[in-house]
């Protein structure tokens, strides 16, 4: 009985899962997944600055061993001078009492020493550790980028699938019947094309004798007017023989035309008389 309600309640959640998806607009989907890639980039943000924080403490404390080891040499080194000095000058007290100084800070230095050397391999893991968490927050800024580059995309094709459905949405409401007796808005485009075709056709049909009839004259008339022009051109030229034989040259056309000289006749010579 337990198993059997489990399925029922993992049945029930994933309905209610796909009717969610199926209803919810991919718009506000899709901001959601970048608000919560922008989270995820910003709690990685977050851990990478604890990261180099560590390695930057790190550094600092090894700063300060340093010094700190450095003044133990110089203060070792100064007490063995002075044990050395007061040996030569013969007192023993102050002597022991200058060796028994830099064997303590010799102590020291030893303690320091494995400071310092903890402290080296440390600076060197969080310098690591800050190099990956450097470039896991550069490559993931690089996604983030291409993840809002996406968004973008996504978004105009978003609009452009609601326009197409839009579309078709209106097509089909306009292309669906109403009811049995109403038509279709297509079968009354065809219905008004149809019409309009067989007016058309009707129109040009009373027009075809009368325009036949108009293209005659039009033709006799061009056809008069060109053998009215040749008329003309031919009497222009002095080609017409019927008018040629009876009009006489004008002066103009004399003075055109080059005829022989006219001979005058030479007198004789008379005979003398005697």
């Amino acid at each position: 009985m337990f198993n059997l309600f489990r399925k029922w309640w993992k049945y029930l959640g994933a309905k209610f899962n796909k009717d969610f998806n199926d209803r919810a607009d991919p718009a506000i989907q899709l901001e959601q997944a970048l608000a919560e890639a922008q989270s995820q980039h910003q709690r990685l943000k977050e851990q990478a600055v604890n990261v180099i924080a560590t390695q930057k403490q790190s550094e600092l404390r090894l700063n300060a061993k340093m010094q700190e080891l450095e003044k133990l040499n110089g203060n070792a080194r100064q007490a063995l001078v002075m044990a050395a000095d007061a040996s030569t000058a013969g007192d023993t007290i102050k002597a022991t009492q200058y060796n028994n100084a830099a064997e303590t800070i010799a102590n020291q230095l030893i303690t320091v020493e494995k400071d310092v050397e903890g402290l080296k391999q440390m600076v060197m893991d969080s310098t690591q550790a800050s190099d990956q968490a450097k470039a896991a927050v550069a490559q993931n800024s690089r996604l983030l980028q291409q993840k809002l580059a996406e968004k973008n995309k996504l978004l105009s094709q978003l609009e452009q699938a609601k326009m197409q459905e839009q579309m078709s949405k209106a097509m089909d409401q306009l292309n669906e019947t109403v009811g049995a007796d109403v038509p279709t808005l297509k079968e009354v485009s065809d219905k008004i094309e149809a019409r309009y075709a067989r007016a058309k056709a009707s129109s040009e049909l009373g027009e075809t004798s009368v325009t036949s009839r108009i293209h005659e004259v039009e033709m006799a008339t061009a056809n008069v007017e060109a053998q009215g022009r040749l008329s003309q051109l031919r009497e222009e030229l002095g080609l017409n023989p019927a008018k040629a034989a009876i009009a006489a040259p004008t002066p103009e056309e004399l003075a055109g035309t080059s005829l022989p000289a006219p001979q005058i006749p030479q007198e004789q010579p008379r005979p003398s008389a005697g």
